[in-house]
């Protein structure tokens, strides 16, 4: 069904090839309801919202409307453990067992931070079945992650860890924070609060779940219509329940992803893939990174290393659980293979399950933000993420 829905919010002039593009994926691409947002530094040149925030199409997406964004996520987190490394509390190239020593059973020892948090650890999935019940219990749960074995000889490789990169990376700061705030507390105290982000990983409970857009999968014919890069090896695997495309994305079990709209789940606040916010936070923190606002509680060093091109030097770029080239670093990715996103290598950022995506672009100092509630079916390039990207591209 083509929709034309009314496009609110500004366009500041010189960007309205972004403005056409977030129109056409509601006639030709099957959006429901999404935001876009792009920042300058700290000022927004792109904020726009249509559609709906509900299946039905009857209850409109807000200028207000936040909406679960997954591995999105993983950026939010990533900005954290800078965070915390500019404040002298972590150090990339340091062993996760200097601040976590029951970390190096099972031959984990040298493992290091930037290892761990790069997806070559090994740790993708977990041998013991894992409850949403036992993520709410920390120190538990951070008994089972000290004891996994790592599925390949950690900094050999590289394999997407879907699920359990956020477990590793919130106790690795609970440990390193002297406070011992979840990564969720230090995100909403140090990142969100300075940036004014309406972003939450653990969403609070005064906030009121009718902010929360409803989340849609794409089935039937709309996979024809709408859908080109269908993961068919990984869902070969998840369908026979075998190989570590199967043991990264379903365990720890948290349901269907279009019903994550949920309490319970958002609540957890899993940094791997359980925040939920607005385009407009995810652009607004990228753009603060990208500009290097005053804002931003990290310094220009940390900075300086997150932008550093890719030298692809470290491992293969074959990815183990995705089955694609890819390119991790600090916590982020880089543009890799037939996924390209900003103006050159510096680039990085987080896309998520569905296509949410949000990067920053250091060389051109933009921050970009996009948000949906129909989730899409590519690995990583969701075409409706890709047409508002490569407008911005023709802006620059």
């Amino acid at each position: 069904m083509s929709e034309h829905p009314t496009i609110h919010g500004e366009v500041e002039a010189g960007f309205g090839p972004v403005a056409d593009a977030f129109r056409r994926n509601f006639s030709r691409h099957g959006e429901i309801g999404a935001a876009v947002a792009i920042y300058a530094g700290e000022r927004p040149v792109v904020d726009l919202w249509a559609g709906y925030r509900d299946r039905e199409r009857v209850v409109s997406w807000e200028r207000d409307t936040i909406v679960p964004v997954f591995s999105s996520t993983k950026g939010m987190a990533a900005f954290a453990l800078a965070t915390a490394v500019s404040q002298g509390l972590l150090d990339y190239a340091q062993p996760v067992a200097k601040y976590w020593p029951e970390f190096a059973a099972q031959g984990k020892d040298a493992i290091t931070v930037r290892q761990l948090i790069d997806h070559q650890a090994g740790l993708s999935g977990l041998d013991r079945p894992v409850r949403a019940a036992q993520v709410a219990d920390l120190d538990g749960l951070a008994e089972i992650l000290a004891v996994q074995k790592p599925a390949w000889r950690p900094g050999t490789r590289h394999g997407y860890h879907a699920l359990t990169l956020g477990l590793y990376q919130g106790e690795l700061l609970r440990r390193v924070d002297p406070q011992a705030r979840t990564i969720g507390q230090f995100f909403a105290e140090e990142l969100a609060a300075p940036l004014g982000l309406d972003f939450f990983i653990g969403l609070p409970t005064e906030q009121s779940l009718d902010r929360v857009a409803v989340l849609s999968a794409t089935k039937g014919l709309d996979i024809l219509r709408y859908e080109r890069d269908i993961p068919l090896r990984i869902g070969a695997e998840v369908y026979t329940k075998r190989g570590l495309s199967y043991a990264a994305l379903t365990n720890p079990h948290f349901g269907a992803p279009a019903r994550a709209t949920r309490r319970d789940f958002l609540e957890l606040g899993v940094a791997s893939h359980g925040g939920v916010g607005s385009a407009r936070a995810l652009a607004s923190i990228y753009g603060a990174a990208a500009g290097r606002t005053v804002a931003l509680p990290i310094d220009d060093a940390v900075l300086d290393r997150l932008a550093a091109a890719d030298t692809a030097d470290d491992v293969p770029a074959d990815d183990l659980v995705l089955h694609t080239k890819s390119r991790y670093h600090l916590g982020f990715r880089k543009s890799r293979g037939a996924f390209r996103f900003g103006s050159d290598k510096r680039a990085y950022g987080t896309t998520g399950l569905g296509g949410s995506f949000g990067f920053a672009d250091p060389s051109t100092g933009f921050g970009f933000g996009y948000v949906m509630n129909r989730l899409g079916m590519a690995v990583l390039d969701d075409v409706r993420s890709r047409n508002l990207r490569e407008a911005l591209l023709r802006c620059v």
